[in-house]
């Protein structure tokens, strides 16, 4: 309101003076004469005035007119103009307006509407480094791979691009299974961009695919440095890969570097079952029995493991299995309701033919935890505690369909190996292998094997009628013992100690 009032104020003051003037310049006598070539003008001091302001006018208005010719020049010319501005202000306003239509348009799964945009902004901003990246994602979303590629290389001819291109050729090389090309490309953007996360892993990915166990190593030290990576994860798959290391060199028949590699991988992660039975091993043939113990006790007190037992086992090959049942009571009293505790303590009875020590032993297992290993553990006992041939079938029937217990499973995608590898072979992820039993799934058994415990069980009601059972029925009883069979020869082969109960 106050600022409204001194506007009207100011406004009537301007209105006042400019009426006072007027005034007092017709009451002015004389006036302006001007002569000029033989002409001469008269005028009063009020027209002398406007005279003056419309000459002004004009004054101006030419200088304008000259200055928007000289720029007109200067636009012809190519020169950095007002009017050039403009018309790049406008190509500019279209092309960062096609630009954000091609980015939505790739948001949205439009590769075809992003490629065609991408075009128009080049033509309009002319920035390739900005078009060139949106134009091979369009390419990649729309299946062109080839002109991905060419598009990728175009961002290679540019200090700032670089990364980029490299990186997009990269990931198709990948697609395409190119892994050795993919390992150079990976090297060379490791180069440009060494605390690049996801180059770090790709990088470190194709080493330890083609077996790169030094340069995998190095990879890995610069995730620590560049602290991509903690401390105790590095010192983790720094072991692996000294143990993946220790298991080439072995193959090649270099046994000392091989000894070397692996005591080195158990010294940094001693909770490394394969690397503890490949130290222990390599302790064993140098002859040096007390750091094999040393080795095995200090990994079964992070994990009892089959394996480990099987390595303990071997210090002493040529004991009884009364002496090998004496030797092991120091290693089972470390976890001694472990599962793997108590089912090495049952084999280990069953070898020196102690059938009830090892039902003592085994416990409830095979009815709480059932497993193929306990069920077998279990059939065993009974034969050798006299039961029949048809309680034996029945637990042999029962371990054909239960599941193999803890095995090597990969964290990330769940895929079961036979034996333990630094990465999965599924889905190549590096150092994702535990040992648990694997994720249970309802089996399927299309060929009646879900009633073979039935089956086997109807045998102790012996009749006459039994001669006349189906051939099938046993076919399939005869099909469980033989897969039974193989279930134990398994275990024996990878546990030495478990040799004894096999025989039994």
């Amino acid at each position: 309101m106050l600022w409204s009032i001194i506007k009207i104020a100011v406004f009537i003051a301007l209105v006042a003076a400019a009426t006072y003037g007027a005034s007092y310049l017709l009451a002015l006598d004389g006036g302006v004469r001007i002569v000029m070539a033989g002409l001469e003008i008269n005028l009063t001091p009020l027209k002398g005035v406007v005279a003056l302001a419309v000459l002004i006018f004009l004054i101006w208005v030419l200088l304008k007119l000259a200055g928007m010719l000289v720029a007109t020049l200067k636009f012809i010319n190519g020169d950095d103009t007002a009017l050039s501005r403009y018309f790049d202000r406008s190509r500019q306003e279209k092309g960062y307006r096609a630009l954000s239509e091609g980015m939505l348009a790739l948001a949205s799964g439009e590769g075809d509407v992003a490629m065609a945009k991408a075009a128009k902004a080049e033509k309009f901003l002319r920035k390739p480094a900005l078009t060139n990246l949106i134009a091979a994602q369009a390419a990649e979303m729309s299946g062109d791979r080839q002109k991905a590629e060419e598009v990728y290389k175009r961002l290679l001819q540019n200090d700032k691009t670089r990364f980029v291109g490299v990186s997009g050729i990269l990931r198709q090389k990948l697609a395409a299974g190119d892994t050795n090309t993919a390992l150079k490309l990976a090297q060379t953007a490791f180069a440009l961009k060494p605390r690049h996360v996801a180059v770090q892993d790709t990088l470190l990915q194709l080493q330890a695919e083609k077996h790169d166990w030094k340069g995998a190593r190095a990879t890995l030290g610069a995730k620590l440095k560049y602290g991509s990576l903690p401390r105790d994860v590095h010192k983790r798959r720094d072991a692996v890969l000294a143990l993946s290391e220790a298991r080439d060199v072995l193959d090649e028949g270099k046994t000392i570097e091989a000894r070397e590699a692996a005591i080195e991988a158990n010294r940094l992660s001693p909770d490394l079952i394969p690397a503890a039975v490949l130290a222990a091993r390599s302790y064993v043939e140098q002859g040096n029995k007390r750091n094999a113990l040393r080795v095995i006790n200090k990994a079964w007190l992070m994990q009892p493991h089959p394996d480990l037992a099987a390595a303990f086992a071997a210090i002493e090959p040529d004991e009884t299995p009364a002496q090998r049942l004496k030797r092991f009571a120091k290693l089972l009293k470390v976890h001694p309701e472990n599962r793997e505790t108590r089912l090495l303590e049952a084999e280990l009875h069953l070898a020196a033919e102690d059938f009830p020590g090892a039902r003592r032993a085994l416990g409830t297992l095979a009815e709480v935890e059932p497993d193929a290993r306990a069920l077998t553990i279990m059939a065993a006992i009974e034969r050798g505690e006299g039961a029949s041939d048809a309680v034996v079938k029945g637990w042999l029937a029962r371990a054909l369909n239960a599941p193999r217990g803890p095995q090597w499973v990969c964290d990330n995608c769940q895929h079961i190996h036979a034996s333990w590898a630094p990465a999965c072979e599924n889905c190549h992820s590096f150092d994702t292998l535990s040992w648990r039993s694997p994720p249970s799934s309802p089996i399927s058994a299309p060929t009646g094997l879900e009633m073979l415990p039935l089956i086997v069980g109807a045998l102790e009601d012996r009749t006459e009628a039994e001669g006349s059972r189906n051939g099938d029925e046993e076919r399939a009883i005869i099909d469980a013992e033989i897969v039974t069979d193989e279930i134990v020869t398994d275990e024996v082969e990878t546990d030495p100690s478990k040799q004894g109960a096999s025989q039994t």
